[in-house]
């Protein structure tokens, strides 16, 4: 049986659910265990040795290994037990830099997973006789879906009943218009799927209108399921800063590999054997290029996310990351995310009686039937399990059904008495909601909205006191609405704005009060002092919401404010000319939002966005940081953002840019880091062929330094937490390169200190023993334990005392594992010898330890001078 071909009781029958009570508990627990959850099959995840196989790809490590596989042949054709060690610990120590890297990836990948789990779509269902919000993995055959504008659709739904319902399905049919729905339609079997009207397919999204319709296919059983195999071309994509380090990479690569083949060259001229000159200059080469970098700025990134999911912002996007530390203009809805979207009803005006009360829970005459019209105009509704009031919808809607409420008249009771037969929904366009009654044996449409856009639509009412007091209640910051009615002959077929919109009779105002977040003030001073300007963008009244801007300190003194109206009539030249002194968009569409980012975008400026509606998705989109609303945010728009604010609130925002600029820090930081100590090894060894002929390192402590020295402080950095002055800085130029601000001059500065430090390290270790050993014992020691010491140097562009010598834990263990590896090989005899080296005069390990804090002084020197920027 095709669903669409028959009947809704026939599919509700077949699929043995009521369409007043949905499934019930045990049913849904039996559905999903027979279907299991409602989710597309996932591409196969590669298995531990798998990810283990593919750390070897890497040409250098290739070419390393064989050059070990080689160094064990000739180890056992000479038949020398001592031969054996080199090879068998080169391999060793690839293999645990394998598992080093396997373990990074699954942390990132594990990061990322949990993201992914957090901004998973939920979906409205009727179970129980009661509607809940669920997972829509949980969904399954039979479950009631609640549908309206802004929803995604998470499984294949038979249409129960229809209001001017639309369903964007490009993801199926192509066609980029959105397909007009209508329940009552049958269609005949094998029709195209564009044609099956009363069907709604998971993956697209409701654009218009409200629904209510039984699941009838889930995960691979949808149309969506059915063509599964042709969308699995998911790629692994890297934000445009790990494009632009692993071309750095390769660029330092070749470098690398020029100066490696030097030292070969210079090896075999000066005598040395072949095989440990070649493991040498292969060794620095695994060593000194930078190939882990983009990896290990993916996992800062996901530790960054992480830290921001705890701050209430779910990042769907690495690259937005790195955008966020660049914000310099945040536009603002104002309710909800400015205001605590706590609505509550206070004041109602009715034209007829000229009456204006206060809301109590015993108002006149008058004002109840007032209440009465506008809670019939509302989709919200309110829920009571003894004292808790559960708000579900729009919340200015609840406010209004909220008070009818406790003014006797529940939203159940007055729906039932006066049955809805037709609706035009709300869209941000019109700014208006009409719905078609049946009250009293007339047919009544009801209309709320904006009272200047339905006094325009007015031919009956006294509008110019409604106005007089519009202006009042919005000085005093209360959100307005207006309602008015209209009589009509005939339920309309199609109702259309034009003719149900028009003609009204001017009912009353109802005025309702959303106080300001009391955090948002500090978060707009935080905002200035950052040099990001916040903009207040609103469909509210311009006076309300100028009052609310001048009192969170948004408005200030030479600001403008103007509406959609105003906005529409300007040209583009005057709105580039003056969108810096604009600090309130009142009465704004969508289409106007677009405008204001692009006019923004003009002036090099990176602007963050808000939105909340289905019509918002484009505005998020143009933005270089779209933020969707958690809470009262459709899908459609979750879907368009960059970030989801949890709680949506502007002190996120405010939270989420400091992040943005504490992980672009810790990543500047980490790339420093590592680059300089990279570019240290290849000079000390380049340098010392140049001058004495001989490598002051072996392969095998090449490798020991770069697997103890390397990964773990680099990563520790990454998880710096944010530095306090990072909101006193100005924000990140769009185009700004990350070794801007002198990193790149002191990443060059700092190869080159480590270089002279280990030269001078190795010569005075063979001048004074006269043993090349001893020189590279002592190299050895300067090395990596300059690298241990200098990751705390790189914690801030502040004095190590000033921030705290041991205020990163992570960084910490990292740093004390480090050490105790060093040790390992520095003072257990039997390992000494293996790796090498020897045991030194008490004295040379005193002048390597000094050696070594020599970074310390002078990065100290620098950072007191301020010529050290993170």
């Amino acid at each position: 049986m095709n669903p669409y071909t028959v009947e809704q009781k026939i599919v509700l029958e077949a699929l043995q659910v009521s369409e007043k009570d949905g499934l019930t508990t045990k049913q849904v627990e039996e559905r999903q265990a027979q279907y299991g959850p409602n989710k597309l099959q996932e591409k196969k995840k590669k298995t531990f040795f798998q990810k283990f196989l593919l750390q070897f790809k890497d040409v250098m490590i290739a070419i390393l290994l064989v050059a070990a596989a080689v160094s064990f042949g000739i180890a056992i054709y000479e038949g020398e037990a001592k031969e054996f060690f080199e090879p068998c610990l080169i391999l060793a120590i690839v293999i645990a830099n394998a598992i080093i890297g396997v373990m990074q990836e699954n942390k990132a990948e594990a990061a990322l997973d949990a993201l992914q789990k957090m901004s998973a779509p939920y979906a409205r269902v009727k179970r129980n006789g009661k509607e809940e919000v669920v997972e829509s993995s949980q969904i399954v055959p039979g479950d009631i879906l609640l549908l309206e504008a802004g929803d995604f659709i998470p499984a294949d739904a038979r249409l129960l009943t229809s209001a001017s319902l639309k369903s964007e399905e490009s993801a199926l049919t192509g066609e980029s218009v959105a397909s007009e729905k209508d329940a009552t339609v049958l269609v005949a079997d094998k029709v195209a799927l564009g044609d099956r009207v009363n069907m709604l397919y998971s993956g697209c999204s409701v654009t218009y209108g409200r629904a209510t319709a039984v699941v009838t296919a889930t995960a691979m059983n949808t149309e969506m399921g059915k063509i599964a195999n042709l969308l699995d071309n998911e790629v692994d994509t890297q934000t445009p800063l790990q494009t632009k380090l692993a071309q750095l990479g390769k660029y330092l690569g070749i470098l690398a590999l020029a100066a490696c083949a030097v030292v070969f060259v210079i090896g075999i001229i000066d005598g040395i054997h072949i095989m440990e000159i070649f493991m040498t200059s292969v060794s620095l080469a695994v060593s000194a290029i930078p190939e882990g970098l983009p990896a290990i700025v993916t996992i800062v990134l996901a530790i960054g996310v992480q830290r921001m999911v705890k701050r209430n912002a779910i990042i769907k996007h690495l690259p937005a990351v790195e955008t966020l530390g660049s914000a310099s203009v945040i536009c603002s809805d104002k309710t909800g995310t400015l205001t605590q979207n706590r609505m509550t009803l206070v004041q109602a005006y009715d034209d007829a009686s000229g009456v204006t009360e206060d809301i109590t829970d015993h108002n006149g005459t008058d004002i109840r039937h007032l209440l009465k019209l506008a809670a019939l105009c509302c989709d919200g509704s309110v829920t009571f399990e003894g004292d808790k009031v559960t708000h579900l919808g729009d919340p200015t809607e609840t406010s209004i059904v909220l008070a009818a409420h406790n003014n006797g008249m529940p939203k159940e009771q007055i729906n039932t008495e006066n049955k809805r037969v037709g609706e035009l929904p709300f869209d941000s366009d019109r700014k208006l909601m009409t719905t078609i009654h049946d009250m009293d044996g007339k047919i009544i449409a009801i209309t709320k909205g904006a009272f200047d856009v339905i006094a325009d639509r007015c031919t009956a009412g006294d509008l110019d006191k409604a106005k007089e007091l519009t202006e009042e209640m919005s000085e005093r910051a209360l959100r307005v609405l207006a309602v008015a009615i209209k009589e009509l002959k005939e339920v309309p077929e199609n109702p259309v704005s034009e003719t149900l919109e028009n003609d009204l009779t001017f009912v009353g105002l109802v005025g309702m009060i959303d106080p300001p977040r009391p955090e948002v003030r500090d978060a707009v001073k935080v905002c200035r002092r950052a040099g990001i300007r916040p903009v207040m963008i609103t469909g509210d009244h311009v006076v309300t919401a100028t009052a609310i801007a001048k009192d969170l300190g948004i408005f200030q003194e030479g600001d403008e404010a103007i509406t959609g109206v105003e906005l529409q009539a300007m040209p583009e030249e005057e709105l580039d000319r003056r969108v810096e002194h604009i600090a309130v968009y009142a009465r704004v569409s969508p289409e106007d939002k677009i405008r204001i980012v692009k006019a923004w975008q003009k002036k090099d400026r990176i602007v963050s966005m808000t939105g909340d509606g289905v019509n918002d998705a484009p505005a998020l989109k143009a933005a270089d940081i779209g933020c969707a609303m958690g809470i009262t945010g459709t899908d459609v728009s979750k879907g368009a953002a960059d970030i989801i604010l949890t709680d949506d609130n502007f002190t996120t925002i405010v939270d989420a840019v400091e992040e943005g600029r504490g992980i672009y820090a810790n990543i500047r930081k980490t790339v420093c880091f590592l680059l300089g100590t990279n570019i240290g090894e290849v000079l000390t060894v380049f340098t010392a062929m140049l001058i004495w002929g001989k490598s002051p390192l072996l392969s095998m402590q090449l490798l020991w330094i770069n697997l103890v020295t390397d990964s773990l402080p680099a990563i520790a950095l990454g998880m710096e937490p944010v530095e306090k002055d990072v909101m006193d800085r100005p924000p990140k130029p769009k185009n700004e390169g990350i070794f801007a601000h002198g990193l790149g001059l002191m990443v060059g500065m700092q190869g080159v200190m480590f270089a002279v430090l280990c030269l001078l390290g190795y010569h005075i270790g063979f001048s004074e023993t006269g043993d090349v050993t001893s020189g590279r014992t002592m190299t050895f020691m300067i090395l990596a334990l300059v690298q241990v010491i200098h990751s705390y140097n790189m914690r801030s562009h502040n004095s190590l005392f000033k921030t705290g010598i041991f205020g990163n834990k992570n960084l910490n263990k990292a740093d004390l594992l480090s050490i105790v590896l060093i040790a390992l090989v520095l003072f257990v005899p039997p390992i000494t010898m293996i790796f090498g080296m020897t045991q030194l005069p008490i004295h040379l390990y005193l002048i390597s330890l000094a050696l070594a804090f020599v970074p310390v002084v002078v990065t100290e020197i620098l950072k007191a001078f301020h010529l050290m920027h993170y």
